[in-house]
């Protein structure tokens, strides 16, 4: 949403309002240094051990309260989908008109991603404005009799602020290795596979619930696989914080020598570290969206994506949660330069860098006086 904010700030005729509901805070804090902005309202909502009810029901009486003091002329989400949800319901109670950002994105399958796949179905009908990042986003909304007026095909704004990220990480200059160390990689580690001869190594990141359990026993068992399979190999995974990712990570992973498990990191590093690695290895939709922009592979932790867009280009590929099929499409990205420069070389099918101003043009339309 960073460079959304920042396109509707420089607007002659609309003012942005930033408003947080306290989701995620330390990495909410990391992203928003990075991109120099802080909410103008905090509702800080987020409470230890929380409850997805709890939580919905703050976030629509705290908006609900705010809207009624604020009066916007419109409100955009967008985001953890909970909170897009409650929001948006929110500020359809105040008859306050919705654009959802990142709207149609779609699994149909409500246990995957869940509950973010029930609470965008919720939120697209709510809004007068559905921001698509693709076509294929725009054929759902469509086919749920979303009026094709209220659809705009905008790319997605993540690849806004990928690009911007990067190209300012781009032009700074410092030793890689010593930048990887401050964020939490062994020195050893760093040393290695940061060196200014490069490594190959992997990036990896996991959260979804839908893998608590025996998912992450798999994924666990995989990575170690392959390090053990490819000695030369290092393997990166800054590590979710939530204890059923945290407790099956450590134990199967901590041992290994070329497997660095660190912190999770700030949106600022996370871009550095997208930029150097090899390939990914990743559940999270954003990575997906990301990383074809810096030519990098995914090979996405799920049964099933909301963002299918990147499967069919070729970008992603599906490995879920099951050790063979990890193992199978990293060896080919491993053993086959052929295979990978061919995937390393194909389109963003997500966006262009310019979904933002879009956005910020077609709300100055929608809200101007008649």
């Amino acid at each position: 949403m960073a460079p959304v904010y920042r396109a509707l700030a420089a607007s002659g005729t609309l003012k942005p309002v930033l408003v947080s509901t306290g989701q995620h805070r330390e990495m909410l804090q990391q992203t928003l240094r990075a991109f120099e902005l802080r909410p103008d309202v905090d509702l800080d909502l987020m409470q230890h051990n929380q409850t997805l009810p709890d939580l919905t029901a703050r976030v629509l009486t705290a908006m609900t309260r705010w809207l009624a003091e604020a009066l916007p002329a419109a409100v955009l989400t967008q985001g953890d989908t909970t909170t897009a949800f409650a929001a948006a319901l929110a500020a359809f109670y105040a008859r306050i008109p919705v654009g959802h950002v990142e709207a149609g994105l779609r699994t149909y399958d409500f246990e995957a991603p869940w509950p973010e796949e029930m609470n965008r179905r919720l939120a697209d009908p709510i809004a007068r404005w559905c921001y698509a990042p693709t076509e294929l986003s725009r054929e759902n909304l469509l086919a749920e009799r979303i009026p094709a007026a209220q659809i705009f095909v905008t790319g997605n704004t993540v690849v806004d602020a990928l690009l911007w990220m990067r190209d300012r990480q781009r032009v700074v200059t410092n030793d890689a290795a010593a930048r990887a160390v401050s964020i939490g990689v062994p020195t050893e580690f760093a040393r290695k596979f940061f060196a200014p001869v490069p490594i190959r190594w992997l990036l990896v990141t996991g959260h979804r619930r839908e893998s608590f359990g025996q998912g992450f026993e798999n994924i666990c068992r995989a990575l170690a696989q392959l390090a053990d399979r490819y000695p030369d190999l290092g393997i990166l995974y800054p590590v979710h914080l939530n204890p059923n990712v945290q407790e099956p990570v450590r134990r199967l992973l901590g041992d290994h020598a070329r497997i660095a498990l660190i912190p999770p990191l700030g949106y600022e590093d996370f871009v550095w570290a997208m930029d150097r690695a090899h390939f990914i290895i990743s559940d999270s939709g954003g990575v997906q969206e990301e990383a074809p922009s810096l030519g990098k592979p995914v090979l996405v932790m799920r049964s099933t994506t909301e963002r299918p867009e990147g499967v069919t280009a070729g970008t992603s590929r599906l490995v879920g949660t099951d050790e063979a099929a990890i193992l199978r499409e990293a060896a080919l990205l491993l053993d086959d330069p052929a295979a990978y420069a061919e995937r390393s070389r194909l389109r963003n099918p997500y966006g262009d860098g310019q979904a933002s101003a879009r956005i910020a043009a077609q709300l100055e339309t929608a809200l101007s006086p008649t």
